[in-house]
């Protein structure tokens, strides 16, 4: 592990010539790999991630849908001061996600490329390198980069904020949330705006873990001003400001 010194370490910048696009090897591909895409699944509230202030780190990055949510979550839950955040370079190459000067350098271990932060946690890891990231400073590993259960476990194991999972209803949130978390087609669009017709979010006036991962999906939809609702929700949606302070444009 590389310690942290008074200069910023910084990878080097993005080089597609030397090192090619970041995929080839390492999404899904790598010679004999038949785990999980995102294998490590730690999950706060247990014995060995216990709930603790200060013990937990987010690594994210402004461009993915997946970590916008953990970012919005955090907001939400009110964990500003109680698990630490840092931002990933925007654009990688075959190296895959780094620290660079455009988003600051990594406060936690100094690595200058999260494939360090893999490394440390399973030497030769070989699998995809993936954001979000949930660090266990105490244990110097990652606790989990599988993205649905690290905003699981932010919404359930803190009191404070909003309860974006609440227990009566999270029966119809796991199971709508099975249908968000594929890719957007216009037949499910429509579905979702007819039932905002009558509701202002998912589940009624509250907000839910399901409108985080829905919206992160709808600002990046080219038409999304042709459903009329949805257009609505996801501007109400933006005035929070754990939403708007997670994206960098405007609705």
């Amino acid at each position: 592990m590389t310690a942290p010194t008074d200069a910023p370490a910084y990878a080097s910048p993005v080089d597609l010539t030397a090192y090619g696009p970041y995929g080839p090897g390492r999404a899904h591909t790598s010679p004999g790999w038949n785990r999980p895409v995102h294998p490590f699944r730690g999950r706060i509230g247990t014995p060995a991630h216990p709930v603790e202030a200060g013990r937990y780190h987010l690594y994210v990055s402004w461009v993915c849908p997946y970590a916008q949510r953990a970012v919005i979550v955090r907001k939400l839950k009110r964990l500003e001061e109680v698990i630490s955040l840092s931002y990933v370079d925007d654009e990688r190459d075959g190296r895959g996600w780094a620290f660079r000067e455009r988003r600051g350098p990594d406060p936690v271990n100094g690595f200058t490329f999260l494939e360090q932060a893999y490394d440390a946690t399973e030497k030769g890891y070989l699998g995809h390198v993936s954001v979000p990231v949930l660090w266990d400073r105490t244990l110097n590993r990652i606790v989990s980069n599988n993205y649905p259960d690290i905003t699981i476990d932010l919404a359930v194991n803190w009191s404070s904020g909003l309860d974006i999972y609440p227990v009566h209803l999270r029966q119809e949130i796991d199971a709508l949330n099975a249908d968000l978390d594929r890719p957007p087609t216009p037949t499910a669009l429509g579905r979702l705006d007819r039932r905002l017709s009558d509701r202002r979010f998912l589940f009624g006036e509250e907000i839910t873990e399901s409108d985080v991962r829905l919206w992160t999906h709808l600002i990046r939809l080219d038409d999304l001003g042709a459903y009329r609702h949805l257009w609505a929700y996801a501007r109400d949606l933006h005035r929070h400001a754990a939403f708007a302070e997670s994206f960098e444009g405007g609705l």
